[in-house]
Protein backbone atom coordinates (compact mmCIF):
# COMPACT_ATOMS: atom_id res chain seq x y z
CA UNK A 1 0.00 0.00 0.00
CA UNK A 2 1.86 3.07 -1.03
CA UNK A 3 1.14 6.45 0.59
CA UNK A 4 -0.47 7.56 -2.21
CA UNK A 5 -2.76 4.86 -2.69
CA UNK A 6 -4.07 4.78 0.87
CA UNK A 7 -3.96 8.85 1.18
CA UNK A 8 -6.18 9.21 -2.02
CA UNK A 9 -8.61 6.43 -0.79
CA UNK A 10 -8.80 7.76 2.79
CA UNK A 11 -9.63 11.09 1.28
CA UNK A 12 -12.67 10.11 -0.88
CA UNK A 13 -14.23 7.93 2.05
CA UNK A 14 -14.03 11.44 4.07
CA UNK A 15 -15.53 13.21 1.45
CA UNK A 16 -18.13 10.95 1.20
CA UNK A 17 -18.72 10.39 4.63
CA UNK A 18 -18.55 13.78 5.54
CA UNK A 19 -20.79 15.59 3.01
CA UNK A 20 -21.97 13.44 0.43
CA UNK A 21 -23.57 10.83 3.14
CA UNK A 22 -23.27 12.38 6.65
CA UNK A 23 -27.25 12.59 7.02
CA UNK A 24 -28.03 9.46 5.44
CA UNK A 25 -25.43 7.69 8.10
CA UNK A 26 -26.52 10.07 10.77
CA UNK A 27 -29.85 8.47 10.41
CA UNK A 28 -28.75 4.74 10.09
CA UNK A 29 -26.63 4.81 13.04
CA UNK A 30 -30.08 6.55 14.67
CA UNK A 31 -33.56 4.61 15.90
CA UNK A 32 -34.92 7.34 12.92
CA UNK A 33 -37.16 5.17 10.81
CA UNK A 34 -35.49 3.73 7.61
CA UNK A 35 -36.50 2.03 4.38
CA UNK A 36 -36.87 -1.63 4.14
CA UNK A 37 -33.30 -1.64 2.65
CA UNK A 38 -31.34 0.24 5.16
CA UNK A 39 -33.37 -1.28 8.15
CA UNK A 40 -31.45 -4.66 6.74
CA UNK A 41 -27.96 -2.40 7.22
CA UNK A 42 -29.19 -1.42 10.19
CA UNK A 43 -29.72 -4.64 11.54
CA UNK A 44 -26.67 -6.43 10.11
CA UNK A 45 -24.94 -3.62 11.82
CA UNK A 46 -26.00 -4.09 14.78
CA UNK A 47 -25.46 -7.70 15.10
CA UNK A 48 -22.12 -7.96 13.37
CA UNK A 49 -20.95 -5.12 16.41
CA UNK A 50 -22.59 -7.43 19.01
CA UNK A 51 -20.12 -10.68 17.30
CA UNK A 52 -16.77 -8.45 17.41
CA UNK A 53 -17.61 -7.31 21.27
CA UNK A 54 -18.58 -10.78 22.39
CA UNK A 55 -14.71 -11.40 20.90
CA UNK A 56 -13.29 -9.07 23.13
CA UNK A 57 -13.09 -9.65 27.12
CA UNK A 58 -16.24 -9.03 28.94
CA UNK A 59 -14.16 -6.75 31.36
CA UNK A 60 -11.73 -4.41 29.85
CA UNK A 61 -11.28 -2.81 33.12
CA UNK A 62 -7.41 -1.76 32.17
CA UNK A 63 -7.13 -2.11 28.82
CA UNK A 64 -6.51 0.14 25.91
CA UNK A 65 -8.65 0.15 23.01
CA UNK A 66 -8.80 1.56 19.43
CA UNK A 67 -12.01 1.99 17.31
CA UNK A 68 -10.61 2.16 14.11
CA UNK A 69 -13.27 4.12 12.37
CA UNK A 70 -15.80 4.90 14.94
CA UNK A 71 -18.08 6.38 12.88
CA UNK A 72 -21.17 7.37 15.27
CA UNK A 73 -19.92 5.91 18.38
CA UNK A 74 -21.42 2.62 19.57
CA UNK A 75 -19.29 0.10 19.81
CA UNK A 76 -16.82 2.84 21.48
CA UNK A 77 -19.34 3.21 23.98
CA UNK A 78 -20.04 -0.11 24.19
CA UNK A 79 -16.30 -0.68 24.88
CA UNK A 80 -15.63 2.26 27.46
CA UNK A 81 -18.51 0.95 29.60
CA UNK A 82 -16.54 -2.58 30.00
CA UNK A 83 -13.99 -0.40 31.57
CA UNK A 84 -11.58 0.09 28.53
CA UNK A 85 -9.74 2.99 27.67
CA UNK A 86 -10.99 4.19 24.38
CA UNK A 87 -9.85 6.11 21.60
CA UNK A 88 -12.44 6.09 18.82
CA UNK A 89 -11.14 7.82 15.50
CA UNK A 90 -12.45 8.47 12.13
CA UNK A 91 -11.81 10.28 8.56
CA UNK A 92 -14.48 12.38 8.66
CA UNK A 93 -15.03 15.42 11.16
CA UNK A 94 -18.83 15.80 11.21
CA UNK A 95 -19.24 12.23 12.05
CA UNK A 96 -17.02 12.35 14.97
CA UNK A 97 -18.67 15.79 16.00
CA UNK A 98 -22.33 13.45 15.99
CA UNK A 99 -20.55 11.08 17.90
CA UNK A 100 -19.33 13.61 20.52
CA UNK A 101 -22.89 15.65 20.51
CA UNK A 102 -24.55 11.85 21.22
CA UNK A 103 -22.41 10.70 23.42
CA UNK A 104 -21.90 13.65 25.76
CA UNK A 105 -24.10 12.76 28.66
CA UNK A 106 -22.28 9.31 29.41
CA UNK A 107 -20.33 9.04 32.48
CA UNK A 108 -17.48 7.15 31.56
CA UNK A 109 -14.89 8.74 33.80
CA UNK A 110 -12.73 10.05 31.29
CA UNK A 111 -11.96 6.74 29.45
CA UNK A 112 -13.64 7.72 25.70
CA UNK A 113 -11.45 9.88 23.31
CA UNK A 114 -13.55 10.81 19.96
CA UNK A 115 -11.32 12.45 17.35
CA UNK A 116 -10.46 13.08 14.07
CA UNK A 117 -7.88 11.39 12.00
CA UNK A 118 -5.96 8.48 10.17
CA UNK A 119 -6.48 5.67 12.36
CA UNK A 120 -2.71 3.83 10.94
CA UNK A 121 -1.22 6.97 12.87
CA UNK A 122 1.10 5.81 14.86
CA UNK A 123 1.34 8.79 17.24
CA UNK A 124 -2.43 7.60 18.68
CA UNK A 125 0.03 4.62 21.10
CA UNK A 126 -0.41 1.46 21.72
CA UNK A 127 -3.16 -0.56 22.42
CA UNK A 128 -4.24 -4.27 23.63
CA UNK A 129 -7.12 -4.65 21.10
CA UNK A 130 -8.19 -2.86 18.09
CA UNK A 131 -11.23 -3.02 16.35
CA UNK A 132 -12.22 -1.71 12.52
CA UNK A 133 -15.76 -2.69 11.90
CA UNK A 134 -16.18 -1.86 8.37
CA UNK A 135 -13.54 0.49 7.69
CA UNK A 136 -11.25 -1.56 5.73
CA UNK A 137 -13.68 -2.69 3.18
CA UNK A 138 -12.91 -0.25 0.61
CA UNK A 139 -9.13 -1.50 0.10
CA UNK A 140 -7.94 -4.45 -1.60
CA UNK A 141 -6.60 -7.24 -0.13
CA UNK A 142 -3.14 -6.92 -0.46
CA UNK A 143 -3.81 -2.79 1.31
CA UNK A 144 -5.60 -4.57 3.68
CA UNK A 145 -2.71 -6.81 4.77
CA UNK A 146 -0.02 -3.73 4.76
CA UNK A 147 -3.12 -1.92 7.01
CA UNK A 148 -3.25 -5.00 9.23
CA UNK A 149 0.71 -4.70 9.94
CA UNK A 150 0.30 -0.81 10.88
CA UNK A 151 -1.75 -1.83 13.22
CA UNK A 152 -0.32 -5.02 14.50
CA UNK A 153 3.09 -3.65 15.65
CA UNK A 154 1.47 -1.38 18.19
CA UNK A 155 -0.80 -3.86 19.31
CA UNK A 156 -0.39 -6.42 22.08
CA UNK A 157 -3.09 -8.97 21.95
CA UNK A 158 -5.69 -9.10 19.15
CA UNK A 159 -7.14 -6.94 16.21
CA UNK A 160 -10.41 -7.92 14.90
CA UNK A 161 -11.85 -6.53 11.25
CA UNK A 162 -13.83 -6.84 8.66
CA UNK A 163 -14.24 -7.26 5.12
CA UNK A 164 -16.43 -7.61 2.39
CA UNK A 165 -16.28 -11.35 1.35
CA UNK A 166 -16.21 -12.12 -2.11
CA UNK A 167 -19.50 -13.58 -3.01
CA UNK A 168 -20.91 -14.05 -7.01
CA UNK A 169 -23.67 -11.96 -5.52
CA UNK A 170 -21.34 -8.79 -4.15
CA UNK A 171 -19.24 -9.28 -6.64
CA UNK A 172 -22.24 -8.69 -9.34
CA UNK A 173 -23.32 -5.42 -7.37
CA UNK A 174 -19.89 -4.35 -7.08
CA UNK A 175 -19.38 -4.43 -10.54
CA UNK A 176 -23.06 -3.07 -11.24
CA UNK A 177 -21.76 -0.14 -8.62
CA UNK A 178 -19.40 1.22 -11.10
CA UNK A 179 -21.90 2.17 -13.75
CA UNK A 180 -23.47 4.69 -11.99
CA UNK A 181 -21.96 8.08 -12.33
CA UNK A 182 -18.64 8.80 -10.40
CA UNK A 183 -20.36 11.47 -8.11
CA UNK A 184 -23.12 9.37 -7.13
CA UNK A 185 -21.79 6.42 -5.67
CA UNK A 186 -19.85 5.44 -2.59
CA UNK A 187 -16.23 4.77 -2.77
CA UNK A 188 -16.59 1.25 -4.16
CA UNK A 189 -16.54 -2.06 -1.05
CA UNK A 190 -13.79 -4.24 -2.64
CA UNK A 191 -14.99 -7.92 -2.38
CA UNK A 192 -12.07 -9.97 -0.21
CA UNK A 193 -11.80 -14.14 -0.75
CA UNK A 194 -10.80 -15.50 2.99
CA UNK A 195 -8.54 -17.85 1.49
CA UNK A 196 -6.38 -14.94 -0.37
CA UNK A 197 -6.36 -12.97 2.24
CA UNK A 198 -4.87 -15.81 5.08
CA UNK A 199 -2.20 -16.44 2.70
CA UNK A 200 -0.99 -13.03 2.50
CA UNK A 201 -1.39 -12.51 6.33
CA UNK A 202 0.69 -16.05 6.76
CA UNK A 203 3.41 -14.40 4.39
CA UNK A 204 3.36 -10.27 5.82
CA UNK A 205 6.86 -10.41 7.90
CA UNK A 206 4.81 -7.37 9.29
CA UNK A 207 1.85 -9.89 10.70
CA UNK A 208 4.57 -13.24 11.65
CA UNK A 209 3.81 -12.73 15.37
CA UNK A 210 0.14 -12.80 14.83
CA UNK A 211 -2.26 -15.63 13.42
CA UNK A 212 -5.85 -15.56 12.33
CA UNK A 213 -8.52 -17.00 14.72
CA UNK A 214 -11.87 -16.81 14.24
CA UNK A 215 -14.22 -15.97 11.63
CA UNK A 216 -17.95 -14.96 11.09
CA UNK A 217 -20.33 -13.83 8.12
CA UNK A 218 -23.37 -11.70 8.95
CA UNK A 219 -25.76 -11.88 6.11
CA UNK A 220 -28.60 -9.86 6.60
CA UNK A 221 -30.41 -8.25 3.28
CA UNK A 222 -28.22 -5.45 1.63
CA UNK A 223 -25.70 -6.37 4.89
CA UNK A 224 -22.66 -8.19 4.18
CA UNK A 225 -19.40 -8.51 6.03
CA UNK A 226 -17.17 -10.65 7.38
CA UNK A 227 -15.45 -10.27 10.82
CA UNK A 228 -12.04 -11.88 11.49
CA UNK A 229 -8.88 -12.14 14.49
CA UNK A 230 -6.11 -11.22 14.25
CA UNK A 231 -4.75 -12.80 18.02
CA UNK A 232 -1.06 -12.41 18.87
CA UNK A 233 0.81 -15.45 19.22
Amino acid sequence: MTTSTYAARRAQLETYFDRTAVEAWARLTSDAPVSRVRATVRAGRDAMRAELLSWLPADLSGRRLLDAGCGTGALAVEAARRGAEVVAVDVSPNLVELARERHAGLRLSGRLHFQVGDMLDDTLGRFDHVVAMDSLIHYRTPDIVRALARLARRTDASVLFTVAPRTPLLTVMHAAGRLFPRGDRAPAIEPVGEGALRRRVAAEPGLQGFALARSRRINSGFYLSNALELVRR
